[in-house]
């Protein structure tokens, strides 16, 4: 339903919203699970005793009955973009896609009852996952509430979300250089949280000692560990995060160079130009 800047559409108990906000500050605990994207501007959630940062191109999900609060402090409108999965959704399109294809044929409604869990973290707005959101914005955004077509949708970027967290997660554990399952998975928490460190703070001036605080990892640790996982380093990991949001500046906004420059945490704008090149092949000031 429509309400000027924000629209909530209910489809069964799923529901896709959109709102533009400015100066906003709200908690609650969630009872589905949740994908939020910020397609301009930026968004705070504090999720426990992280404060994360979301900024265009990325995604945060959470799971059902994670409590968290969101802060948006612009002055502009922020424009979000939320899709909250109802866990009974969820856990029949889990069952449906990983059970034995007889008991599929004998008991189509699903069986279990247990609420799957996913490591909650920032993730890459990218690929099939990028072009079902964008999708489904756009549909929603010229008001069609074909209730099947919009089922699909849901179910089609539920379909690539999975996808995502197998080659963010999945994969990533696998290649972590430990012999247990439990060990593996934790440690790529740990490292997910300390991904996620970067992102929020990639415009100021943190430091390794500050990122495996936040992952409660010993710096050596981290630095072996992240390699395995992300191939390459925490600073590597940063310095690439700020060429992108430089390039989303100089695309979306007005600033001039050396205010972007500054705005990504970069010092020097010759170095920036370097990198920026280098990266890209093509100049900040011929990007723009």
């Amino acid at each position: 339903m429509y309400q000027g800047a924000k629209y909530q559409i209910v489809v069964d108990k799923n529901c896709i919203t959109s709102e533009h906000s400015s100066n906003a500050f709200h908690c609650e605990t969630t009872d589905t699970y949740t994908i939020k994207m910020v397609l301009r501007g930026q968004a705070s959630y504090i999720v426990g005793n992280r404060e994360l940062t979301l900024s265009p191109g990325y995604f945060l999900f959470l799971n059902c009955g994670t409590k968290y609060c969101n802060r948006i402090s612009s002055d502009t409108q922020v424009n979000t973009f939320s899709l909250l999965f109802d866990p009974a959704f969820v856990r029949n399109f889990q069952y449906a896609n990983t059970a034995t294809d007889s008991s599929v044929l004998s008991d189509f409604k699903g069986r279990d009852d247990t609420n799957p869990y996913f490591v909650e973290s920032i993730y890459p707005l990218k690929g099939d996952m990028q072009v079902s959101l964008e999708r489904l914005k756009t549909y929603t955004d010229c008001g069609q509430m074909d209730p099947l077509c919009l089922r699909e949708y849901l179910n089609s970027c539920l379909l690539n979300y999975y996808a995502l967290y197998h080659a963010e997660v999945t994969d990533r554990a696998d290649s972590l250089q430990f012999m247990s399952n439990s060990t593996r998975s934790e440690i790529l928490r740990r490292l997910s949280i300390a991904k996620d460190y970067i992102i929020s703070n990639y415009n100021k001036n943190i430091k390794l000692e500050d990122i495996a605080l936040a992952a409660c990892l010993s710096v050596n640790h981290l630095l072996r560990t992240f390699k395995q996982a992300y191939r390459q380093s925490p600073y590597q990991f940063l310095t690439k995060f700020r060429l992108q949001q430089a390039k989303y500046y100089l695309k979306n906004t007005d600033y001039p160079i050396h205010e972007i420059v500054d705005m990504v945490g970069f010092e020097c704008p010759s170095s920036f130009t370097r990198l920026f090149k280098n990266s890209f092949q093509i100049t900040p000031g011929r990007y723009r």
